[in-house]
């Protein structure tokens, strides 16, 4: 059974239609990189796959791990095991992020058994990213540089440990060090029963992370798939190789 399957997919945004087809399946153990211009939909696509109440879906239907999800809330999809790595994470003044990730570490497992050894799994995770323990004092995001909220991002996912992570762009702002080190959290993450959907513009967090299939959406469809070899194809020729291969060719 996969364990992510968009069948036909079309989403509007306040009426507009972002999404118009959409086909995918994401099978465990896989990482699929999804390319594409600014305004092709892949951050849509990103977030109705977490039920984002703004995004409604028209046509189509979403299935994990064998189940109808379409319609489900968020909060429902992330108990079942997906997450959502935000391209712009959100400051949560006042929240510290031991507290914040002891929280959604108890709402999505509920399970007292975890948490007793949370402080330790933090410990853990906080130094594979290369993080002072005194960050998980901080409040969530709060005077954050574009680094430290993608590490942020990148330690929830290695705490909470889903099914399906969907990473949003992850790659923005960060530089050759951050980027190495986001990378690195990402790999780890990697697992035959985990499936990783890596959305970006460019190639070159894929010099670090090594997906099997690459997928280039253009105006709300993907236009194109192919193996890892495609990220260099577009890096060279652009995505006006995939808009009009006729005369690209």
């Amino acid at each position: 059974m996969p364990l992510l399957v968009i069948e036909n997919l079309h989403v509007e945004v306040e009426g507009k239609p972002i999404l118009k087809g959409v086909n995918l399946v994401i099978e465990k153990g896989q990482i699929h990189a999804l390319m594409g211009p600014n305004g092709s939909g892949k951050s849509t696509l990103s977030y109705t796959l977490l039920g984002h109440p703004k995004y409604t879906v028209t046509q189509g239907r979403i299935l994990f791990n064998g189940e109808d999800v379409t319609n489900a809330k968020t909060h429902e999809r992330a108990r079942k095991g997906m997450f959502l790595s935000f391209q712009y994470p959100t400051a949560i003044p006042g929240v510290s992020v031991a507290n914040f990730l002891r929280t959604s570490l108890k709402s999505i497992k509920g399970d007292e058994g975890v948490v007793k050894t949370f402080r330790k799994n933090l410990r853990e995770k906080m130094g594979q990213l290369e993080m002072d323990e005194k960050f998980a004092t901080r409040y969530v995001n709060e005077g954050f540089s574009g680094g430290e909220k993608k590490r942020l991002e990148t330690l929830q996912m290695a705490m909470l440990e889903p099914k399906l992570a969907i990473l949003d762009e992850t790659d923005s702002g960060l530089d050759i060090d951050a980027l190495r080190i986001v990378s690195g959290g990402i790999n780890r993450l990697a697992s035959p029963e985990r499936g990783i959907l890596l959305i970006t513009h460019y190639q070159r967090i894929l010099d670090y992370v090594r997906p099997q299939f690459i997928h280039v959406l253009v105006a709300g469809q993907i236009a194109h798939s192919g193996g890892p070899e495609l990220a260099k194809e577009l890096e060279k020729k652009g995505y006006d190789w995939v808009k009009h291969p006729a005369g690209a060719a």
